[in-house]
Parts: C-alpha cells; structure tokens; sequence
C-alpha cells in the first residue's frame, strides 16, 4: 500500500470492528451475543435471527432490538480506518456483515458499502415485503408493540436479514469487485457465516489477503498459508492502529475522527436536553503472528 500497488481495496468486516464502540460481538466466548440470550427464552441462540422462530414469536428479538437499534454507539477508530482507504481513494468496497450502521456513521458513502446482512434504517412485513415507515417500526418496538403490516396483517420486522432470508441485491456486487480486488482487507469476523464467509475465495489467487483479526479464522487456519496471505492476530483496535501509524495515516485519522464527531455533538446536545426537559415534565487475545504488519505494506 505504501508503494502505491494497491488501488482496489476490498474490506471484508464482522462483529469485531465494533466491539471497541461497545458493541458485544456474537461468537466470543462468555461475552459475546450468543452467549448472553437466557433472558430471551429462546431454544437455541441463532433462534433469535431465525425467521421460522420470528413468525411464530417476534418478542424475543423485538426485545434484543431495542439494544441493537442504532443511536447509542459511536464509530471508533478501525471504522475511521476504513474510512481513511475511501479518502486516500484505495476503497473499491467494504462488505460488512454488521447491522449497526456505524460504517455510515463514520461517513462512508453508501455507494462504498454493502450492508450483507441489512439494517435498522427501513422496515418492511416479514412475509409479503409491504415496506413500513421504519421510524414507526422502531417507535413499536420500543414501546413494547408489535408493527403489523397494512396489506397483510402479519408481523413488520427491520430489514435484517436473519437466517432462511435472501441477501440484499447490493451484495452481489461481489461478482464485480472481488475478481477486481487488488487488496483484501479481512477484519473482526469469525467467517462462519455462509454465503458471506466464503467471499474471501473469491479474490484472485495472486492477491494479497491481509487478516486483522483476534484470532486466525477460515482459510487462515490452514498450515501452510496460501502464498499471498498474511495474518496480524491480537486485540483489533490496537492492530489497526499499528497498520495506520506505519503508513503514516494516523493523524489524518485522529484529524477525521475529530471532526467527525464534532459534527455530532450539537445533535447529542440536543438529544440530551430534550430527555431532561421530558423528565421534568427520561477470548483471550493472541498475539503471534504469521508476519509482521510492516512486512505486508510492501505488497
């Protein structure tokens, strides 16, 4: 990157780029999602984004929406990161599979983005497609309502995609820009969600893949390595920091951070004081590695 080979970025991202925002990722042991649904009453944790399971019960994951629902996390550095390859015109696209729209946040541009698997920002029936006004949505589910659709009755859900859905059409994108890909950029997943995981194969074989990540996943746990891959394991913030500073992008990052998040805090202000004028009135990380970070920038 530093030498300028690589010009079409492909950023592949889990759960695990948010988890310095305050967002629990779904695998890890003892703190991740999955591991904390006794609450919800549900057979099995991937219940929850089960459509079958959601048809016949919705409250289960209404309830985890309520926490999910956008608005109360801020972007932190790794989204910023990704943000910096679109400024520095490196970004082809980021495929994310995350629902949190922090990606957006932190100001990339929709045509940049493929949200694989949905989001909160539109809403429509489960069963027909009828679109809802998603801000209505949002307002049911958070008073404890169930949104039903005008057209047929049945049950009105965020465009999440949850499992036995369809992708969103944007995802398949990926026919064009992974065989286009000069870089691949994989962050924070576990790649064990198909169809998305096996992304990753689709580059061409002579592309670099780079693997930021906590541990190694997918074809990363093979022994040997293809021959253009390469692997930093550890805590992913600190990883993608280290990555920034040896291309000498950090400041511009912290610049953009600044001034990003300047630009939000009228809107916070505002939010605040509303609520008091209402009231008165409411694993372990692992640090080996298969090389260094330096020793991938000449790629």
């Amino acid at each position: 990157m530093k030498m300028g080979r690589c010009k079409n970025v492909v950023v592949v991202a889990g759960a695990g780029i948010s988890t310095a925002s305050g967002i629990p990722d779904f695998r890890t042991p003892g703190t991740g999602l999955y591991a904390n649904l006794e609450a919800y009453n549900i057979p099995y944790p991937e219940a929850i984004f089960n459509v079958d399971y959601f048809s016949n019960d919705p409250q289960p994951f209404f309830s985890l929406a309520k926490v999910l629902y956008p608005g109360s996390h801020r972007p932190n550095y790794v989204h910023y990161f990704i943000r910096m390859l679109h400024h520095k015109g490196l970004l082809l696209r980021v495929y994310t599979q995350n629902i949190d729209s922090l990606e957006k946040l932190c100001g990339i541009p929709d045509d940049k983005l493929v949200e694989a698997h949905g989001s909160f920002a539109t809403a429509s029936c489960h069963l027909c497609y009828t679109p809802y006004p998603a801000e209505d949505a949002k307002r049911l589910i958070m008073n404890g309502s169930v949104p039903t659709c005008t057209f047929c009755t049945a049950t009105v859900k965020p465009d999440v995609v949850f499992f036995g859905e369809d992708l969103p059409q944007k995802y398949f994108l990926h026919t064009q820009d992974f065989p286009k890909a000069d870089l691949l950029l994989i962050m924070g997943t576990s790649l064990q969600i198909e169809p998305f995981a096996s992304l990753v194969n689709t580059v061409r074989s002579t592309v670099p893949r780079l693997l930021l990540n906590r541990h190694a996943v997918g074809p990363f746990q093979r022994n040997p390595l293809r021959k253009a891959d390469r692997m930093e394991l550890g805590d992913l913030e600190d990883t993608v920091r280290q990555f920034a500073e040896m291309l000498g992008w950090n400041d511009d990052i912290m610049e953009l951070m600044k001034s990003q998040e300047q630009e939000c805090i009228p809107t916070l202000v505002r939010g605040r004081s509303a609520k008091r004028q209402a009231g008165s009135e409411e694993s372990d990380s692992e640090t080996d590695s298969k090389c260094s970070t330096s020793s991938c920038l000449t790629k």
